[in-house]
Protein backbone atom coordinates (compact mmCIF):
# COMPACT_ATOMS: atom_id res chain seq x y z
CA UNK A 1 0.00 0.00 0.00
CA UNK A 2 3.01 2.30 0.45
CA UNK A 3 4.28 4.46 -2.19
CA UNK A 4 7.74 3.67 -3.19
CA UNK A 5 9.40 7.18 -3.31
CA UNK A 6 12.21 6.11 -5.75
CA UNK A 7 9.56 4.51 -8.07
CA UNK A 8 8.11 5.59 -11.05
CA UNK A 9 3.84 5.70 -11.01
CA UNK A 10 2.29 1.75 -11.51
CA UNK A 11 0.11 2.73 -14.15
CA UNK A 12 -2.78 0.12 -13.37
CA UNK A 13 -2.60 2.28 -9.53
CA UNK A 14 -5.19 5.19 -10.36
CA UNK A 15 -3.69 6.89 -6.83
CA UNK A 16 -0.43 7.29 -8.60
CA UNK A 17 -0.75 7.18 -12.47
CA UNK A 18 -1.53 9.94 -14.53
CA UNK A 19 -3.64 10.85 -17.50
CA UNK A 20 -1.16 11.11 -20.73
CA UNK A 21 0.18 7.36 -19.01
CA UNK A 22 -3.48 6.37 -18.43
CA UNK A 23 -4.62 7.05 -21.50
CA UNK A 24 -1.93 5.20 -23.53
CA UNK A 25 -2.37 2.01 -21.07
CA UNK A 26 -6.30 2.07 -22.01
CA UNK A 27 -7.63 -0.32 -18.80
CA UNK A 28 -10.42 -2.76 -19.69
CA UNK A 29 -11.21 -3.60 -16.24
CA UNK A 30 -12.06 -2.06 -13.07
CA UNK A 31 -11.00 -3.07 -9.17
CA UNK A 32 -13.00 -0.93 -6.84
CA UNK A 33 -11.86 -2.12 -3.44
CA UNK A 34 -14.31 -2.03 -0.74
CA UNK A 35 -13.54 -1.80 3.29
CA UNK A 36 -14.94 -0.83 6.33
CA UNK A 37 -14.19 1.91 9.31
CA UNK A 38 -14.51 -0.40 12.46
CA UNK A 39 -13.20 -1.80 15.70
CA UNK A 40 -11.00 -5.27 15.32
CA UNK A 41 -10.56 -6.83 18.19
CA UNK A 42 -7.70 -4.88 21.06
CA UNK A 43 -5.04 -4.97 18.51
CA UNK A 44 -5.75 -4.43 15.03
CA UNK A 45 -6.20 -1.44 13.32
CA UNK A 46 -9.70 0.46 12.40
CA UNK A 47 -8.85 0.24 8.95
CA UNK A 48 -8.37 -3.66 8.63
CA UNK A 49 -10.69 -4.05 6.10
CA UNK A 50 -9.14 -1.14 4.25
CA UNK A 51 -5.62 -2.27 4.12
CA UNK A 52 -6.54 -5.84 3.10
CA UNK A 53 -8.85 -5.25 0.26
CA UNK A 54 -6.64 -2.28 -1.14
CA UNK A 55 -3.31 -4.25 -0.62
CA UNK A 56 -4.83 -7.73 -2.18
CA UNK A 57 -5.91 -5.20 -5.03
CA UNK A 58 -2.73 -3.85 -5.48
CA UNK A 59 -0.96 -6.90 -5.86
CA UNK A 60 -3.51 -8.56 -8.32
CA UNK A 61 -3.34 -6.64 -10.39
CA UNK A 62 0.54 -6.32 -10.41
CA UNK A 63 0.12 -9.84 -11.57
CA UNK A 64 -2.37 -9.56 -13.99
CA UNK A 65 -0.34 -6.61 -15.71
CA UNK A 66 2.48 -8.53 -15.65
CA UNK A 67 0.74 -10.82 -17.33
CA UNK A 68 -0.86 -8.70 -20.31
CA UNK A 69 -4.06 -7.79 -18.72
CA UNK A 70 -4.65 -3.67 -18.56
CA UNK A 71 -6.56 -3.29 -15.33
CA UNK A 72 -6.76 0.09 -13.46
CA UNK A 73 -7.50 -0.05 -9.41
CA UNK A 74 -9.80 2.82 -8.12
CA UNK A 75 -9.17 4.51 -4.46
CA UNK A 76 -10.36 2.03 -1.66
CA UNK A 77 -14.57 2.66 -0.44
CA UNK A 78 -13.38 3.12 3.27
CA UNK A 79 -16.31 2.80 4.94
CA UNK A 80 -19.28 -0.44 5.27
CA UNK A 81 -22.35 -0.91 7.14
CA UNK A 82 -21.43 -1.50 10.69
CA UNK A 83 -25.40 -0.43 11.94
CA UNK A 84 -24.64 -3.62 14.67
CA UNK A 85 -21.02 -1.18 16.14
CA UNK A 86 -22.18 2.47 16.27
CA UNK A 87 -22.19 2.54 20.00
CA UNK A 88 -17.98 1.77 19.39
CA UNK A 89 -15.94 4.94 19.20
CA UNK A 90 -14.97 6.27 16.08
CA UNK A 91 -17.05 3.72 13.95
CA UNK A 92 -18.42 5.08 10.53
CA UNK A 93 -21.08 3.36 9.08
CA UNK A 94 -22.70 3.56 5.84
CA UNK A 95 -26.33 2.45 5.15
CA UNK A 96 -27.17 0.12 2.18
CA UNK A 97 -28.63 3.13 0.47
CA UNK A 98 -25.25 4.67 0.32
CA UNK A 99 -23.43 1.68 -0.81
CA UNK A 100 -25.61 1.31 -3.63
CA UNK A 101 -25.34 5.06 -4.77
CA UNK A 102 -21.74 4.67 -4.68
CA UNK A 103 -21.64 2.25 -7.08
CA UNK A 104 -24.15 3.50 -8.77
CA UNK A 105 -22.10 6.39 -9.38
CA UNK A 106 -18.71 4.83 -10.24
CA UNK A 107 -20.85 2.13 -12.82
CA UNK A 108 -22.20 5.39 -14.62
CA UNK A 109 -18.80 7.17 -14.73
CA UNK A 110 -16.79 3.92 -15.95
CA UNK A 111 -19.62 3.52 -18.65
CA UNK A 112 -19.22 6.66 -20.01
CA UNK A 113 -15.68 6.25 -20.99
CA UNK A 114 -16.99 2.53 -22.35
CA UNK A 115 -15.26 0.72 -19.60
CA UNK A 116 -18.15 -2.38 -18.69
CA UNK A 117 -16.13 -4.47 -16.62
CA UNK A 118 -15.51 -4.43 -12.73
CA UNK A 119 -14.24 -6.29 -9.87
CA UNK A 120 -15.69 -5.34 -6.44
CA UNK A 121 -12.86 -6.30 -4.08
CA UNK A 122 -14.84 -6.68 -0.58
CA UNK A 123 -12.94 -7.21 2.72
CA UNK A 124 -16.44 -6.33 5.12
CA UNK A 125 -18.29 -9.01 5.82
CA UNK A 126 -21.28 -6.47 6.91
CA UNK A 127 -21.52 -5.58 3.49
CA UNK A 128 -24.45 -7.17 1.59
CA UNK A 129 -23.51 -6.25 -2.03
CA UNK A 130 -24.76 -8.78 -3.97
CA UNK A 131 -28.87 -6.91 -4.76
CA UNK A 132 -26.78 -4.01 -5.92
CA UNK A 133 -24.46 -5.91 -8.03
CA UNK A 134 -27.86 -7.02 -9.30
CA UNK A 135 -29.53 -3.66 -9.64
CA UNK A 136 -26.73 -1.53 -11.17
CA UNK A 137 -25.83 -4.59 -13.82
CA UNK A 138 -29.63 -4.34 -14.71
CA UNK A 139 -29.39 -0.80 -14.94
CA UNK A 140 -26.28 0.12 -17.09
CA UNK A 141 -25.22 -3.33 -18.77
CA UNK A 142 -21.78 -3.61 -17.12
CA UNK A 143 -20.17 -7.22 -16.10
CA UNK A 144 -19.78 -6.47 -12.63
CA UNK A 145 -17.84 -9.45 -10.12
CA UNK A 146 -18.05 -9.67 -6.52
CA UNK A 147 -15.34 -10.95 -4.76
CA UNK A 148 -15.05 -11.30 -1.25
CA UNK A 149 -11.57 -12.02 -0.53
CA UNK A 150 -11.76 -13.80 3.25
CA UNK A 151 -14.11 -16.78 0.93
CA UNK A 152 -11.97 -17.20 -1.64
CA UNK A 153 -9.40 -20.48 -2.07
CA UNK A 154 -10.87 -22.25 0.63
CA UNK A 155 -8.58 -25.20 0.70
CA UNK A 156 -5.64 -22.64 1.66
CA UNK A 157 -8.07 -21.58 4.26
CA UNK A 158 -8.47 -24.46 5.59
CA UNK A 159 -4.26 -25.31 4.94
CA UNK A 160 -3.06 -22.48 6.73
CA UNK A 161 -5.97 -21.82 9.71
CA UNK A 162 -7.02 -24.28 12.54
CA UNK A 163 -9.68 -21.52 13.24
CA UNK A 164 -9.88 -18.37 10.96
CA UNK A 165 -12.17 -16.83 13.11
CA UNK A 166 -14.85 -14.35 11.17
CA UNK A 167 -13.41 -10.46 12.36
CA UNK A 168 -9.34 -9.99 13.57
CA UNK A 169 -8.81 -13.96 13.94
CA UNK A 170 -6.00 -16.05 13.44
CA UNK A 171 -6.70 -15.28 9.25
CA UNK A 172 -7.01 -10.93 9.40
CA UNK A 173 -4.40 -11.16 12.38
CA UNK A 174 -1.77 -13.11 9.52
CA UNK A 175 -2.76 -10.90 6.84
CA UNK A 176 -1.53 -7.90 8.71
CA UNK A 177 1.19 -9.08 9.72
CA UNK A 178 2.34 -9.49 6.74
CA UNK A 179 1.08 -6.39 5.38
CA UNK A 180 1.41 -4.04 7.92
CA UNK A 181 3.26 -5.70 10.59
CA UNK A 182 3.98 -2.19 12.45
CA UNK A 183 0.76 -1.68 13.43
CA UNK A 184 -0.17 -4.97 14.75
CA UNK A 185 -0.35 -5.14 18.57
CA UNK A 186 -0.70 -8.82 19.41
CA UNK A 187 -0.08 -8.46 22.79
CA UNK A 188 -3.08 -6.44 23.29
CA UNK A 189 -5.24 -8.77 21.93
CA UNK A 190 -8.69 -10.32 23.39
CA UNK A 191 -9.24 -13.81 23.09
CA UNK A 192 -12.12 -13.02 20.23
CA UNK A 193 -14.56 -14.76 22.06
CA UNK A 194 -18.17 -14.94 21.23
CA UNK A 195 -21.31 -14.75 23.24
CA UNK A 196 -23.92 -17.20 22.13
CA UNK A 197 -27.84 -16.53 21.59
CA UNK A 198 -29.89 -17.59 24.38
CA UNK A 199 -33.50 -17.27 22.60
CA UNK A 200 -34.67 -20.80 22.26
CA UNK A 201 -34.90 -21.74 18.59
CA UNK A 202 -33.19 -18.90 16.86
CA UNK A 203 -29.97 -20.41 15.53
CA UNK A 204 -31.85 -22.98 13.81
CA UNK A 205 -30.21 -23.42 10.04
CA UNK A 206 -31.97 -21.04 7.86
CA UNK A 207 -32.35 -18.08 10.31
CA UNK A 208 -30.35 -14.92 10.63
CA UNK A 209 -30.64 -11.92 12.79
CA UNK A 210 -28.10 -9.27 13.23
CA UNK A 211 -25.44 -9.85 15.90
CA UNK A 212 -26.10 -6.57 18.69
CA UNK A 213 -21.80 -6.53 18.85
CA UNK A 214 -20.70 -4.98 22.18
CA UNK A 215 -22.73 -7.73 23.91
CA UNK A 216 -22.34 -10.54 21.68
CA UNK A 217 -18.12 -9.44 21.11
CA UNK A 218 -16.93 -8.18 24.19
CA UNK A 219 -13.21 -7.11 23.03
CA UNK A 220 -15.06 -6.64 19.57
CA UNK A 221 -13.42 -9.88 17.69
CA UNK A 222 -14.94 -13.00 16.32
CA UNK A 223 -12.12 -15.76 16.92
CA UNK A 224 -8.90 -16.21 18.50
CA UNK A 225 -5.81 -14.78 17.06
CA UNK A 226 -3.94 -17.01 18.81
CA UNK A 227 -1.42 -18.70 16.04
CA UNK A 228 -1.56 -16.09 13.64
CA UNK A 229 2.08 -15.31 11.76
CA UNK A 230 3.09 -13.46 8.84
CA UNK A 231 3.93 -16.80 7.00
CA UNK A 232 0.54 -18.23 7.17
CA UNK A 233 -0.55 -13.94 6.16
CA UNK A 234 2.07 -14.43 3.51
CA UNK A 235 0.62 -17.93 1.57
CA UNK A 236 -2.77 -16.81 1.96
CA UNK A 237 -2.37 -13.14 0.55
CA UNK A 238 -0.44 -14.79 -2.11
CA UNK A 239 -3.09 -17.36 -2.83
CA UNK A 240 -5.66 -14.78 -2.94
CA UNK A 241 -3.92 -12.32 -4.83
CA UNK A 242 -2.87 -15.31 -7.88
CA UNK A 243 -6.78 -16.19 -7.36
CA UNK A 244 -8.13 -12.76 -7.99
CA UNK A 245 -5.34 -11.74 -11.08
CA UNK A 246 -6.41 -14.88 -13.00
CA UNK A 247 -9.98 -13.62 -12.70
CA UNK A 248 -8.38 -9.98 -13.40
CA UNK A 249 -6.85 -11.54 -16.65
CA UNK A 250 -9.84 -13.85 -18.23
CA UNK A 251 -11.98 -10.00 -17.48
CA UNK A 252 -9.52 -8.14 -19.89
CA UNK A 253 -9.13 -10.96 -22.46
CA UNK A 254 -12.93 -11.42 -23.03
CA UNK A 255 -15.14 -10.60 -25.87
CA UNK A 256 -19.22 -10.05 -25.36
CA UNK A 257 -20.63 -13.24 -25.97
CA UNK A 258 -17.94 -14.86 -23.67
CA UNK A 259 -20.51 -15.79 -21.25
CA UNK A 260 -21.51 -13.94 -18.42
CA UNK A 261 -20.38 -10.57 -20.88
CA UNK A 262 -23.26 -10.25 -22.99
Amino acid sequence: MSIDTNAPPRRYLLRETNFLRLRGYGPNVAILPWGATEAHNYHLPYTTDVIEATSLAERAAELADARGARIIVLPTVPFGNNEMQLDQVATVSITTVTAGAILDDVVRSLCKQGMNRLVILNAHGGNDLKPLVRDVRARYGMLIVLANFYEMVPDVMDRLFEAPGDHAGQMETSLLLHVVPQLVELENAGSGQRKPFTIPGITQPGLWTPRPWASVHPDTGSGDPTGATAEKGRCFFEAVSTALADLLCGLSAAKRGDLPLV
